[in-house]
């Protein structure tokens, strides 16, 4: 069920030019968040799994709200999160509900692929917090 990690850094390109240099893999560029002042970079780790690397996007305005993962706190790059893709989401929010875990109500969101193309998805807030892990 797992659907990608996601490595957040203060500078997206120099964290794909360090992640390159230290695994000789070039990650694809992914796109633009729209209003999040995010863009970021794809590595396929096997089947449809992913690692995404996320950054501050510098050919959008910042945004009003602090972007999202923490990312203007960071000061270096790091494994930040991981989401999940179960096969029936809604359903797992509500199984989660009736667990006594509130995921929180799904949000709608969207990036352009460079060529164009709108991806969409849908997530619940607590995906977008930080996850601290101990050091």
């Amino acid at each position: 069920m797992i659907d990608h990690i996601v490595l957040a850094a203060p500078d997206l390109a120099a964290a794909v030019a360090d992640f390159q240099r230290r695994t000789g893999v070039h990650p694809v560029v992914g796109g633009s968040h729209s209003g999040l002042g995010t863009a970021n970079a794809l590595v396929g780790l096997g089947g449809a799994v992913y690692l995404e690397i996320i950054g501050p996007d510098p050919d959008q305005p910042d945004p009003p709200e602090p972007r999202p993962f923490g990312i203007d706190e960071l000061v270096e790059a790091r494994v930040i999160t991981w989401c999940i893709r179960p096969p029936d989401f809604d359903g797992a929010i509500a199984r989660a509900i009736a667990r006594g875990f509130d995921p929180g109500a799904p949000r709608s969101m969207s990036r352009r692929r460079p060529d164009g193309t709108l991806l969409t998805w849908r997530l619940t807030p607590g995906t977008l917090e930080p996850v601290a892990f101990p050091r």
